[in-house]
C-alpha cells in the first residue's frame, strides 16, 4: 500500500472516504457538527460514527474517529486509529482513504506519522495464501493512504519510512507464523533466511545436521532426531563489529511444529503449535527492519531451527544431552524443547562479544497463565537491558511485565545427573525456564521475552492486530535497536 503526504484540508478534499480522528475535549468543525446529532460523537478512545455528507463536504464518506482527552493521547492511540480507518476503507471497498486529525496531537511528527503508519499497514493486513474461490470483494485490498499533516513534511516523511519498514517486519514475521508447519520447515526458514539476505546484503550461515553433529549443537540436534525435516541453525548478521558499535544477538526459537515428542501433546494444545516458530519469525523480522531502516549497529540474529516430532528415533525422557557449550541438560518433558535448542543459539551468541543478548520465544503456557494475552513477560540478568525494553514498551505498546530471576530460581533447575534438567515442575514455571536459560548467556547482559500468550490470538484486542499470528516483537525489538543509536 502506497502511504503519501499532504498539505491541506481534509474536508475540501474530494474522496471515497476521509477520516477524521478527534480529541475528546476538542470541538469538530462546523461544517461536521452540522451533520451529526449532539452526543452521537463525543470522541471516546476509538469510537467511531460514518457520516454520509451528500455533497455538503469535498469526501462522499466521512469517518470519525476517536482519540479521548488530547493530553492523554499517545503514538498507540493514533496507532489503533489508523487502523480502525483502513478496516472502514476496506469495508466499504474505498481503494484510496485520507486520513487526519482535528487539531495537534501532542506527539512528535515523526514519530505519529510513524505510528499513524504502522497502524494502517498492519490494520489491512490478511493472510488468504490458501484461499481458493475468493470473490473479487473478499479478494479487494487498500491501495492508498494520504496522511494530511500540519507539522513538519520532512520528519512526516521520515515516520513514515520508519513505519513502512517496521511494518514490513511485522508482516514478514506473520506470514512466517501463520504459514504451516507442513510449509515453514526448518530447510525452508533457512532458505527465507538466505533469500532475505541476498535482497538486504546481509551475511547468513546455515548450518545443517552434518555441520551441527560436527560442531556439536547437542540441543538442536536432540529434539530434531525425531523428525524427517532435519534441524537448522541459521545465523544472519546485519553489519559488523567495530570499536564503538554496540552488537546486539537476537536469539529466536524456531520449533516449525511442536508435537510435544514423545511427551506427546494433547489435540487441542497441539492444533497452534505451527506458532512455535513464532521466535524465530520475530527475530527475522525484526533484523529485516534494521537493515532496512540501515541502522548504524552490529546486529546478529541466531535462529534455532527444528521440528518436535515423536517417532522411534525422538529423544525421550531420562535422556541426558551435551550441548554446545559442554554443559549437559537431563530430559524430564521432550515437550519443554524450545530451552534445549536455545541453550546452543545462547552459547553460540557469546563468541560475537556481545553488548546484550535478547532472546525471544513461545517458551512456556505458564506465561499464559501469569499474564494471558496482553502482555509478554520479561525476565533477565540485567537491569538497564531490561529497562530499555520496558521504555521500547511503552513506545510501541507491546506490553512487557519483569518477573524476579533470583538465585532460588536458579537453584531449581539444577540436576542430580547433569547440570541442568529442562523442567522444575509447575511453580514458577515460566521463571525457572528463563533460569535455566540464563545458564547459556554466560555473563553478558541477557533478556529473554516469552511471547507464548502474545504470540498468537484468537481474539485481538487492538484494531491493528488480526486472529492468528500476531508479529509480536518485532516492533519492540526495532525500537530497541533504534535506541541504541540515539
Amino acid at each position: 500500500m502506497e502511504i503519501s503526504l499532504q498539505l491541506g484540508t481534509l474536508l475540501v478534499e474530494p474522496s471515497d472516504l476521509a477520516a477524521l480522528a478527534s480529541f475528546e475535549d476538542t470541538p469538530l468543525p462546523i461544517e461536521i457538527a452540522d451533520l451529526i446529532e449532539a452526543g452521537d460523537f463525543v470522541g471516546r478512545v476509538n469510537q467511531t460514527v460514518v457520516l454520509y455528507p451528500r455533497g455538503t463536504i469535498a469526501p462522499r464518506r466521512l469517518l470519525l474517529i476517536g482519540l479521548g482527552k488530547r493530553d492523554e493521547v499517545t503514538n498507540e492511540r493514533l496507532r489503533q486509529a489508523g487502523a480502525i480507518a483502513v478496516r472502514q476503507a476496506q469495508t466499504v471497498q474505498a481503494a484510496a482513504f485520507n486520513f487526519a486529525i482535528n487539531g495537534d496531537a501532542p506527539v512528535r511528527t515523526d514519530e505519529g506519522a510513524q505510528a499513524l503508519t504502522e497502524g494502517i499497514l498492519l490494520g489491512a493486513y490478511r493472510f488468504l495464501r490458501f484461499r481458493t474461490g475468493l470473490t473479487d470483494a473478499q479478494k479487494f485490498a487498500v491501495e492508498k493512504a494520504t496522511i494530511f499533516i500540519k507539522g513538519s513534511e520532512e520528519q512526516a516523511r521520515a515516520g513514515i519510512a520508519v513505519g513502512q519498514a517496521v511494518a514490513r517486519g511485522v508482516i514478514y514475521a506473520r506470514d512466517l507464523v501463520n504459514n504451516p508447519g507442513s510449509v515453514v520447515t526448518p530447510k525452508v526458514l533457512a532458505d527465507e533466511a538466505v533469500a532475505l539476505g541476498g535482497r538486504l546484503g546481509m551475511r547468513v550461515l546455515v548450518l545443517d545436521k552434518p555441520q551441527l553433529t560436527s560442531l556439536g549443537f547437542g540441543g538442536i540436534l536432540a529434539v530434531g532426531q525425531g523428525s524427517a525435516n532435519d534441524p537448522r541453525f541459521i545465523v544472519i548478521e546485519y553489519g559488523s563489529a567495530q570499536e564503538g558499535k554496540p552488537t546486539i544477538c537476537l536469539v529466536g526459537k524456531g520449533v516449525t511444529f511442536d508435537s510435544g515428542g514423545l511427551s506427546l501433546k494433547p489435540p487441542e494444545a497441539m492444533e497452534t503449535m505451527k506458532s512455535d516458530k513464532a521466535g524465530a519469525a520475530t527475530v527475522i523480522g525484526a533484523i529485516q527492519a534494521a537493515a532496512e531502516l540501515k541502522l548504524p549497529l552490529h546486529v546478529v540474529a541466531l535462529v534455532c531451527a527444528a521440528e518436535n516430532m515423536p517417532s522411534s528415533t525422538a529423544f525421550r525422557p531420562g535422556d541426558l544431552i551435551t550441548t554446545l557449550s559442554g554443559k549437559t541438560i537431563e530430559v524430564l518433558n521432550t515437550d519443554a524443547e524450545g530451552r534445549i535448542i536455545l541453550a546452543d543459539g545462547l552459547h553460540y551468541a557469546q563468541r560475537y562479544n556481545p553488548t546484550a543478548i535478547i532472546e525471544v520465544s513461545t517458551l512456556t503456557g505458564a506465561i499464559i497463565i501469569a499474564l494471558g494475552s496482553h502482555a509478554t513477560g520479561m525476565i533477565g540478568t540485567d537491569q538497564p537491558l531490561m529497562d530499555r525494553l520496558s521504555q521500547a514498551a511503552a513506545v510501541t505498546g507491546e506490553q512487557v511485565w519483569q518477573l524476579p530471576l533470583w538465585q532460588e530460581y536458579r537453584d531449581m533447575v539444577k540436576s542430580e545427573v547433569a547440570d541442568v534438567k529442562n523442567l522444575a515442575g509447575r511453580p514458577a514455571g515460566s521463571i525457572t525456564a528463563a533460569a535455566f536459560l540464563a545458564e547459556f548467556a554466560g555473563n553478558f547482559p541477557f533478556a529473554h521475552l516469552d511471547i507464548a500468550g502474545t504470540a498468537w490470538t484468537e481474539s485481538p484486542s487492538k484494531p491493528y492486530e488480526t486472529r492468528r499470528g500476531t508479529g509480536v516483537g518485532v516492533r519492540l525489538l526495532v525500537e530497541v535497536l533504534r535506541g541504541y543509536t540515539r
